[in-house]
């Protein structure tokens, strides 16, 4: 599939703009759409935004489902998501959610990845 740079650019402007939305429905939309995209460059910059809004609802997504964000089958994905944590200033809500990720849920790879992100981020 070949896409233009124009589509590129209003699809970037698309996730960005939901990813700075304060309504918290566009969480719902970035997940719906954005990480379920087979597209994972779509799904790169959809766990980009989500991380950057450092919120608990938008973390959770990146972290706790399987198939998103740092539990993504796609590397680029899943690097780019843990960058985007690591390089948070406030950590304290993402800290808390792989914690109770490692803690709590019920898939053996997912509190795997928690697990190591979760010590990637404390040495950052």
């Amino acid at each position: 599939m070949v896409v233009d740079k124009k589509t590129v650019k209003n699809v970037t402007n698309i996730i960005e703009g939901l990813g700075m939305n304060p309504n918290s429905e566009s969480i719902g939309i970035l997940e719906d759409i954005g990480t379920n995209s087979k597209v994972d460059a779509i799904r790169e910059m959809t766990s980009r935004a989500l991380v950057k809004r450092n919120e608990h609802d938008s973390l959770s997504v990146v972290i706790t489902n399987k198939g998103k964000g740092i539990n993504d089958m796609s590397t680029v994905v899943a690097m780019s998501t843990i960058n985007e944590l690591l390089s948070l200033t406030d950590k304290t809500e993402a800290m808390q959610i792989l914690t109770d990720t490692v803690e709590q849920h019920s898939d053996e790879e997912v509190r795997d990845n928690a697990r190591s992100v979760k010590a990637l981020m404390a040495l950052s």
